[in-house]
């Protein structure tokens, strides 16, 4: 199966971009869902088709879905949620108010992984494409697994057993089921992980970028890109949406600073994601729903390509051999040396990007290695690690 993850700053045109290339899929006969994990969805709007928690049918080959929290919820992680529930009620909180506080920070993102996966697992679609949440939250999503499995080993580390046991006798006595919920943790963590390694795979997941000519929305991209490449996630392309028409901007008109403007910032787009390859959309001068636009918008975005070929693949970690040293070396573009600190704990190399915080796992042996200086030139951080 073959994902395709669509991010970017909220309002560039994501769920729009998402749409018409699930469509494009479709309409090359190839089995296609398209999903969103934005808690505001605009999916169905887009779609013109009332979607549900489960997937919809939408046209011949194309069923579309928008995720819902509490039904995942309820679906999967049940007696988690039950849990919840009964400690919340037990401690005398209002119903209605244990129901919204049973939702745990990162459930959302969660539930979506979840889908995920059972969609590779039973190989349900040919093509899976996510129409995320703006870039915030969709490295939120990204990053869940890495957090939640650190939570669960802080949280209960070696206690295993001890859980099991008393969380029988809590649910016999007391009607906690502290036990199933906790299977239910260590199940969900499972999954998660599961997924990450999915979707750090080139060869099945690809993440694409919409942008549209302006200079905030092009910094975001900017700062995607670079925390999708300190994740490990392949980028395979951008998407610049909304492109006014240079005749709309004759001297004198309303858009003849914003067309002229344009030109530069579609230069710096240009100049700033090469290699990656770039596929411009003109504004259509209406508000996008319904198949027919989106059809006409999946052929100006690839033509006659394949929407779900990989366009860019390039790997962003590799370690290799040099003399008496390890070189590890980690792709990160758009930062300045300045901007990011880098320590070495044991076998965990940890990389701090503004708010963005990623530890790597060296192999074992790196745990005594040293490590000895770095270099920082042309987006590549290499860390020399002296051998014992």
């Amino acid at each position: 199966m073959r994902i395709i993850l669509f991010t970017g700053k909220g309002g560039v045109g994501k769920t729009t971009t998402a749409a018409a290339t699930a469509l494009k899929c479709a309409k090359q006969g190839l089995k296609t869902l398209v999903v969103s994990t934005d808690p505001a969805h605009s999916l169905s709007d887009a779609l013109n088709v009332e979607l549900k928690p489960e997937p919809t049918p939408v046209t011949e080959n194309l069923w579309g879905q928008e995720f819902d929290v509490y039904y995942s919820m309820k679906k999967h992680w049940d007696s988690m949620r039950q849990l919840m529930l009964t400690i919340f009620k037990w401690r005398g909180v209002d119903n209605v108010v244990a129901e919204e506080l049973s939702v745990l920070p990162g459930m959302e993102e969660a539930s979506a992984f979840l889908w995920i996966e059972k969609y590779y697992r039973t190989n349900a679609y040919d093509v899976l494409i996510i129409d995320s949440a703006p870039t915030g939250e969709t490295l939120t999503l990204l990053t869940l697994p890495q957090v939640m499995q650190s939570w669960l080993t802080k949280a209960f580390p070696g206690q295993k057993f001890a859980i099991k046991t008393v969380g029988k006798i809590l649910r016999r006595t007391k009607g906690i089921p502290l036990d199933k919920g906790y299977e239910e943790l260590q199940a969900l963590f499972g999954k998660l992980a599961t997924v990450q390694e999915i979707m750090v795979n080139p060869e099945v997941c690809s993440i694409r970028i919409v942008a549209n000519p302006e200079r905030m929305v092009i910094q975001e991209a900017k700062r995607a890109y670079t925390y999708l490449q300190l994740y490990g996630y392949n980028v395979d392309g951008i998407i610049v949406n909304r492109i006014l028409p240079e005749e709309v901007g004759t001297a004198g008109s309303v858009f003849e600073k914003y067309v002229k403007s344009q030109g530069h910032y579609l230069q710096e787009i240009d100049e700033s994601f090469q290699p990656l390859p770039i596929f411009k959309v003109k504004h259509q001068g209406q508000e996008v729903f319904g198949l027919e636009l989106l059809d006409a918008i999946g052929d100006t975005i690839y033509q006659d390509k394949n929407p779900a070929e990989i366009f860019h693949k390039e790997n962003p970690f590799n370690v290799k051999e040099e003399g008496d040293y390890y070189v590890i070396s980690i792709r990160i573009p758009f930062i300045k040396d300045q901007e990011f600190t880098l320590e070495k704990y044991g076998d965990e190399l940890s990389i701090s990007i503004n708010n963005q915080r990623r530890s790597l796992f060296l192999p074992r042996f790196a745990n005594y290695l040293e490590m000895e200086s770095y270099t920082f030139e042309d987006s590549w951080l290499k860390v020399k690690l002296k051998k014992g």
